[in-house]
């Protein structure tokens, strides 16, 4: 699996588990070192003081010089098993009075001040020895060296060799345990992508004829479970826009067919022999109408298609409702004579809208309201006012008496080109996009349509909030 424009993930985690790791061992055994570094200092500070208290209290005690020779003894035996100790005690002007071990004590560190504390010293010797030593003036009890230098070193040579060792076995299990780590960051990284992995494969079978097909949730981690939910919603709205599309290009040529054949029937029936005038100019008359119809489907279509991408922005101002329903009354008044039917209009409101969608949106509705109503039938207009805690919002209802649509049908009713019954198909002039054009008018200003029919009466609403800012709904 590979990062588009990077290196892949898991190479990725492979260089973060071994950088880790090895960085942990590093500071690990730094730390371990120092420690190891205080301990041998310690060590050998203990044993340096030690041994110097030893020689003070010796030559405190030694008040003869007779017993200079017993002194040597005594320092003699109690040094003996320390190996790499280094002894000295000398007169302030030079004069040796003990030695042991080899004199490899520089000549700077037996120079000491009078009353200075010890302090430890470290340095090398010609064999490139390590030596940490310290030095006193301590009182003697002899009446003829009142005072003595005090020198005492150890030799450092095993501690240097150990810290050596350690520090070669410290880098050599690091580059050990990087490359452990960095191998077992790979395997513990190809497992955990192993559900990406088969997310991909799953994704990569689905194709345009499949999309009905869902990726597992269930099996998945919870980290990936969001982006699984997320695909499957995505292949969820591709599956609802590929049956759209589907059912409007089958629709589409159905609704094209039927103008397109009389055309090309008219046409091919006119030029079969030849004709009057009269007979010609009939001909074109109606072709002219079966164009017009075809102008208004396509223009509608248009319409749709910039709804669906939401690119239809209403220009709003303040309109008064019952005097727009008035004016597109007086359009179908004539019909509604002809029909007997009765036209009424209640209530009144103002509302923020595009004129001119607001007045196509209701004359959509009073065309199919008027169309579908029986002869003696009405058409009642009603604008109420919706002002709740939930919701505010101005409410235009356009209700007509005739047949009863069945439940069923109602939610699909502003689909494109669907029709509930075939009745109500053939005495239908239009292209059954006037309902579905409404609906996208109206969430182009933030509102819905809705449909009811029942006992007889069918009603379309047109749901106008009011805190409404013109935003269609996503």
């Amino acid at each position: 699996m590979r990062l588009i424009g990077g290196k892949s993930i898991t190479f990725r985690l492979t260089l973060l588990f071994a950088a880790v790791s090895t960085t942990v061992l590093l500071l690990l055994g730094l730390i371990v070192g120092a420690l190891l570094e205080r301990h041998f200092e310690e060590l050998d500070m203990e044993l340096l003081t030690g041994k110097l208290a030893l020689v003070q209290h010796a030559l405190e005690k030694d008040d003869s010089g007779q017993a200079l020779d017993a002194l040597r003894q005594h320092l003699d035996d109690a040094l003996v098993g320390h190996q790499g100790l280094i002894v000295s005690v000398s007169t302030p002007d030079g004069r040796r009075l003990f030695a042991s071990g080899e004199n490899a004590l520089p000549s700077s560190f037996m120079a000491v001040e009078q009353g200075k504390k010890a302090q430890p010293t470290m340095w090398m010797d010609a064999q490139g020895r390590h030596y940490r030593g310290m030095s006193a003036t301590v009182a003697t009890g002899m009446q003829e060296v009142p005072q003595a230098i005090v020198a005492i070193a150890t030799d450092m040579s095993n501690h240097i060799h150990f810290m050596t060792s350690f520090r070669t076995t410290l880098w050599s299990v690091v580059g050990l345990a990087a490359l452990i780590s960095g191998f077992l960051g790979w395997a513990a990284a190809r497992r955990g992508l192993a559900p990406l992995r088969d997310i991909r494969q799953e994704a990569a079978e689905i194709t345009a004829n499949s999309l009905h097909h869902r990726l597992s949730v269930a099996a998945i981690p919870v980290e990936l479970a969001e982006v699984a939910e997320s695909l499957n919603a995505m292949l969820a709205r591709l599956e609802a826009s590929f049956r759209r599309l589907s059912d409007f290009s089958s629709d589409l040529a159905h609704e094209l067919r039927t103008p397109v054949s009389n055309l090309l029937t008219q046409t091919q029936v006119i030029l079969s022999r030849s004709r009057t005038p009269d007979e010609y100019r009939d001909v074109l008359a109606s072709n002219a109408e079966e164009f017009e119809r075809l102008s208004r489907m396509l223009s509608d279509m248009l319409f749709l298609a910039k709804s669906d991408n939401l690119l239809i922005v209403p220009s709003r101002e303040e309109i008064d409702l019952r005097a727009e329903v008035s004016g597109v009354f007086e359009f179908y008044e004539a019909l509604a004579e002809e029909k007997h039917i009765r036209l009424t209009l209640i209530g009144d409101g103002m509302i923020s809208a595009d004129r001119l969608m607001l007045r196509r949106a209701i004359n959509n509705l009073l065309s199919n309201a008027v169309r579908h109503t029986p002869a003696g039938g009405s058409v009642t207009v009603r604008i109420d006012s919706i002002d709740s805690t939930d919701e505010s919002a101005t409410l235009l209802s356009v209700e007509n008496t005739g047949d009863t649509i069945a439940a069923e049908h109602l939610p699909r009713l502003f689909d494109r080109f669907y029709r509930a019954e075939a009745s109500r198909h053939r005495s239908s002039d239009g292209a059954g996009l006037g309902l579905a054009i409404t609906q996208s008018i109206m969430r182009a200003h933030g509102g819905d349509a809705f449909a009811h029919s029942e006992l007889g009466v069918t009603r379309f609403e047109l749901r106008f909030p009011n805190s409404s800012r013109g935003e269609a709904t996503k």
